[in-house]
């Protein structure tokens, strides 16, 4: 997708001054009228002073048996784990169990690298360790049990990126080598952990290891919406993610965890300034998240068909979380409107109107187009007469007609607005606006 190489700009929090009842209130029709248009299904909640004053369920957790979703259903948070993982070698540190400057040698000296790796360059991502889940080869394997020695096998056999400590480089064969890590440094389960240092000092209910999904047990599926139907995703198996991505909860309950670990809950003050200790704005599996004139941390998250976001801004004391396990759009747009009702401010609410334009009208746009300084041509050609993209080296996307010039692709939040007599097009995304000419 095209939002690889184009950048999302900050969204100022400002806007009109509104009453906080009126713009919860319309959150919450927004969010129903996205799930009307098949837009999102999911949860959504948001603290502000501490508080949790806005809370927000939309879909089912099972389409097949239209099970609809409500506050209790467990959704998979994906790299939200990551925060939680940090956390346990925070308490490990504390434990004396583990050093931050202690080499990955003294538990797989067989990985590249392991023995210029400390457990601080896992946790920021810089060891040079390559991210397992960027190889064709993982689609191959990631529905099916793996035990340690698979995933040990499979990292080791990559290449380092680059020397450890040099750069950033998220990769999730980071965390899942840190979540081992703690099971041999605590000699018990990582679910076990998660539980007894976690969940039980802060009373988290829902907030647990996950494992095969159980709509009966109100778990949530993750689905597409594809030519007018919900079609259930596939499912990774939790064994492999462990540390980078294998637990399941609830966005209050994610707002429980945000609010324990900033106010010393669960690991010491001085440790979680350490967290908070960003370098490329990733401290130790938190992410520095600028916001107009504010900036928040915390982490984001996707696994099979879910997308999840838990970010808090201490300056407005407000804390911003979602899991969606359906999305026809870029989420981060709902993340602006999270915020700027937590923040008072009225936002615009979407059209969904698209139109149908004859093929002989949309055969004129069809070319190859490039910009000069981008790196990739973008391809508009027509199938099943509805106009498609596809970047260089990514996958086709439909657009859909707002106009006879204008198409844009929810899913991540571009639009096209074609210029014929010109025989270029300007896409944004993000409020950043490129122009591409016909070759």
């Amino acid at each position: 997708m095209l939002k690889k190489l184009l950048f999302l700009s900050a969204i100022s929090i400002s806007g009109i001054a509104f009453s906080q009842n009126n713009v919860k209130e319309k959150l919450g029709n927004y969010l129903d009228s996205l799930f009307v248009h098949h837009k999102v299904m999911g949860s959504f909640a948001l603290t502000d002073k501490n508080q949790t004053n806005f809370l927000k369920v939309v879909g089912f957790s099972d389409v097949e048996k239209q099970r609809k979703a409500n506050m209790n259903t467990q959704y998979r948070i994906g790299s939200i784990s990551k925060t939680f993982t940090a956390v346990l070698i925070m308490k490990a540190v504390e434990d004396k169990k583990l050093s931050l400057d202690k080499k990955l040698s003294d538990f797989y000296p067989e990985i590249p690298n392991a023995d210029k790796i400390s457990i601080g360059q896992l946790l920021q991502h810089r060891s040079g360790i390559h991210n397992l889940t960027d190889e064709a080869e993982y689609g191959q394997y990631y529905t099916r049990p793996q035990t340690e020695t698979d995933l040990v096998n499979i990292i080791k056999k990559y290449k380092s990126d680059f020397e450890p400590g040099s750069k950033h480089s998220y990769s999730n064969s980071n965390y899942i080598l840190l979540g081992f890590i703690l099971e041999k440094a605590y000699k018990k389960p990582y679910a076990e952990l998660i539980r007894d240092k976690i969940a039980k000092p802060l009373k988290l209910t829902l907030t647990e290891v996950g494992g095969k999904i159980d709509t009966s047990k109100n778990h949530a599926q993750s689905y597409q919406y594809f030519n007018g139907k919900y079609q259930l995703s596939s499912e990774t198996d939790m064994s492999i993610p462990i540390g980078a991505g294998n637990i399941i909860s609830t966005p209050t309950e994610l707002i429980r965890f945000m609010l324990g670990l900033e106010q010393g809950k669960l690991v010491k003050k001085e440790n979680l300034n350490k967290m908070k200790d960003f370098i490329d704005d990733y401290g130790y599996g938190l992410v520095k998240f600028p916001y107009g004139k504010t900036s928040g941390f915390g982490h984001n998250g996707g696994i099979d068909g879910f997308r999840s976001a838990l970010f808090y801004f201490p300056d407005q004391k407000v804390v911003v979380s979602y899991i969606v396990n359906q999305s026809d759009m870029d989420t981060d747009e709902i993340f602006d409107k999270m915020m700027l009702t937590a923040t008072g401010k009225d936002f615009e609410m979407p059209s969904f109107k698209t139109i149908e334009i004859p093929e002989a009208q949309l055969q004129k746009l069809v070319g190859n187009y490039l910009s000069p300084g981008v790196p990739l041509k973008i391809n508009i050609f027509i199938q099943d007469k509805k106009l498609m993209a596809q970047a260089t080296g990514q996958s086709a996307f439909p657009l859909d007609a707002t106009s006879e010039t204008s198409f844009k692709f929810d899913m991540a939040g571009i639009v096209i607005n074609f210029h014929p007599e010109k025989k270029q097009f300007d896409i944004i995304q993000g409020g950043i606006k490129t122009t591409f000419i016909k070759e």
